[in-house]
């Protein structure tokens, strides 16, 4: 049997600002955009990344109710999901690209941990770090 994960959702405010950050700054591709209704399916890749799609979807009806949805829409403004990881291979080179596209990093370029490492947030308020690993490293050896 084969299985994976195919797409991860990412909660936004307004699609359409979402897909344009998504595609136009960051360089992914729309994969599928339906409507049921109400209900937008609206997914995007990396281009690099053909298999797996992140999904913009907007909290509410007919997944949500109106206070869940509020509710959502509020935590995700405020920055209290989990950042997404953004790998590069250059992180001050994708910085200088990103920012020249507009992107607004709320972390310039750091070097910590073996890594360099960046931050920015989506129109939404979701929190993407955008690293460039460092060599790897092997786990330590128990002595």
């Amino acid at each position: 049997m084969k299985q994976g994960i195919q797409v991860v959702g990412l909660y936004v405010r307004d699609q359409d600002e979402a897909l344009a950050f998504y595609v136009d700054k960051l360089g992914f591709r729309l994969h599928t955009d339906v409507r049921n209704g109400p209900y937008r399916w609206l997914t995007v890749q990396h281009p690099e990344q053909p298999g797996f799609q992140l999904g913009l979807f907007k909290p509410g009806p007919p997944v949500h109710d109106a206070a869940s949805a509020q509710a959502l829409s509020e935590l995700v403004a405020k920055g209290a999901m989990p950042p997404l990881v953004l790998a590069v291979d250059d992180c001050r080179a994708a910085y200088q690209r990103l920012s020249a596209r507009g992107v607004e990093f709320n972390q310039p370029p750091v070097e910590r941990y073996g890594a360099v490492d960046a931050g920015f947030r989506d129109p939404s308020g979701n929190g993407w770090k955008m690293i460039e690993a460092g060599p790897a490293r092997q786990p330590e050896q128990a002595s």
